[in-house]
């Protein structure tokens, strides 16, 4: 069985308790700093620095938190379109001999068509996938190339003798991370994933994509290759209550616009779809202890487990029996929630884990 891995959240567009006050705590440096530190002194393998329009730049993001920090590494998106692949593939090999191998791509297409009109992509959905494949094949002969020059004859790219002068440190490369619920992002998923991140859904529903993706890494030789994970957000104290008191205080102050943006914004997003229409057909909470009502406020994996500490491990250790292994956590705020999950929900799922999770 895999290494139970757990990754943490940087909340660049700024952190809050209350989603009706999104910038209670602003972004910038020092905010950063706290939270990735925390993430880092807390046991947390990985740091996902999200892209969103609101958001900044991850790239720069991460680069500065791996020179503040020792060991995290930093997951951060390969948008297809947006950089050249030569390039991002230097500045990646360049970033993972500076960190020592810290540094890790997570896959993605884009959640919001308005937001990719409005920053002058011009491909479409299918198109960006097909793109995307494209770039991935030639991250990867650039960085198992042995210095040597790279040609490369595509539909979307044509190179004659691209080189890298910084070679890359993991070998063969870096992990790839992606997270959609298209039948797009499942086919590249399948060819190119270490780890395919799951949306909040019944273990139902995970258990059976989880076979799906599997039939299909196995036409590319990757069954066994192939891992899966999930991205949550977590709400932990002490007593249940009080993590609903908690959870319900993330949006008592939402309002009906920003509800009709999340809809709306994200609307052509399969795995957005998927995460709303668990809400309308089964309620706020889609099983025990997992509830999506934090989806209201929140766009993409907004399905949060609420707890006390043996109800949050219970809900993740679900998820462990049907083959998960890596887990994307995020919480508010995210500093001190990284601090609870060490404290309560960490030792126990080392206790029920033991070889493959160290408390």
């Amino acid at each position: 069985m895999q290494p139970l891995e757990f990754g943490w959240f940087l909340p660049t567009r700024g952190d809050t308790d209350d989603y009706g006050d999104p910038l209670k705590i602003a972004a910038g440096s020092e905010m950063f700093e706290r939270v990735t530190r925390a993430a880092e002194d807390c046991g947390f393998e990985y740091m996902l620095i999200p892209v969103g329009h609101q958001c900044w730049d991850a790239w720069m993001t991460a680069a500065l938190m791996i020179g503040r920090t020792k060991s995290i590494r930093m997951l951060v998106a390969a948008k297809p379109g947006y950089i050249n692949p030569v390039l991002l593939a230097k500045m990646i090999s360049t970033c993972d001999q500076l960190s020592g191998g810290r540094i890790s791509i997570n896959l993605i297409a884009g959640q919001s068509e308005a937001e990719i009109v409005a920053e002058g992509i011009k491909l479409d959905k299918d198109q960006r996938y097909e793109v995307m494949d494209e770039e991935v094949e030639i991250l990867k002969k650039l960085w198992t190339s042995d210095g040597k020059p790279v040609h490369h004859e595509g539909k979307h790219y044509t190179l004659n003798g691209a080189e890298l002068a910084a070679p890359i440190y993991q070998k063969p490369y870096p992990k790839f991370y992606l997270g959609g619920g298209s039948g797009q992002a499942a086919e590249i998923s399948a060819k190119h994933s270490d780890v395919h991140l799951f949306w909040g859904d019944t273990t139902e529903r995970i258990a059976k994509n989880m076979k799906e993706l599997r039939a299909i890494a196995a036409q590319h030789g990757r069954e066994d290759k192939l891992g899966f994970g999930m991205r949550l957000q977590i709400v932990c104290r002490e007593k249940e209550a009080d993590a609903w008191e908690a959870a319900n205080g993330l949006i008592k102050n939402i309002t009906e616009e920003r509800e009709r943006y999340i809809r709306e914004h994200y609307a052509h997003s399969v795995a957005n779809q998927r995460v709303q229409e668990l809400r309308q057909t089964m309620g706020d909470m889609i099983a025990p202890n997992l509830w999506a009502g934090l989806t209201r406020a929140r766009p993409g994996a907004g399905i949060c487990i609420v707890g006390n500490p043996e109800q949050c491990a219970g809900v993740l250790q679900q998820y462990i029996d049907i083959g998960c292994h890596s887990f994307c956590l995020s919480g508010y705020l995210h500093d001190a929630e990284a601090w609870r999950f060490k404290k309560m929900v960490r030792p126990i799922l080392a206790e029920r884990n033991k070889g493959r999770l160290v408390a």
